[in-house]
């Protein structure tokens, strides 16, 4: 208290006492420790969820016929046996005519392709990354353009079946 009997009052000069401080806190640390707590919950998620990334499954094809609709019928009889084969073929390349006795999958892993029947004029072009179910007992050949081509191709067969005709 001041000698004329009114409390004495501190003049405000932006600055706090260190006892004041402790015991008070400033007005807005309340709010502040909220929000920094928030964005250390979020980042800390947020960095969680980068270090264990996921397994990822995409169908890449599943059907009961070959590309132009033709069904399959069954599969060969006798001990199953699968192939996978990578092909290359050049640019500018038209493969002979030939079908397959069997039930097949070709995925382009690069390049371009054209398929088409011989006894038609029914064709499919593919990409880098699509896939085909081929035909069974249908004379058919791939042709490339400008650029060669990688198929990666699945049999189902059985040991004594070849592959291609």
């Amino acid at each position: 208290m001041c000698n004329n009997g009114i409390p004495h009052q501190k003049k405000n000069t932006g600055q706090t006492s260190g006892s004041n401080f402790s015991q008070q806190g400033h007005p807005d640390m309340p709010y502040r420790l909220l929000i920094t707590a928030a964005l250390i919950a979020l980042t800390g998620n947020a960095v969680a969820q980068q270090a264990s990334p996921t397994v990822e499954s995409r169908v890449l094809l599943k059907s009961k016929t070959s590309w132009d609709g033709t069904p399959y019928i069954a599969y060969p009889k006798g001990q199953p046996e699968l192939t996978v084969l990578k092909i290359n073929i050049p640019a500018n390349t038209a493969l002979k005519w030939h079908s397959h006795p069997i039930p097949n999958a070709a995925y382009v892993a690069s390049g371009e392709i054209t398929v088409e029947k011989r006894d038609s004029n029914k064709e499919i072009r593919l990409k880098k990354g699509d896939a085909l179910a081929e035909r069974v007992d249908i004379v058919h050949r791939g042709k490339t353009g400008d650029t060669p081509v990688e198929l990666i191709v699945f049999y189902a067969a059985t040991e004594a079946t070849p592959l291609s005709q």
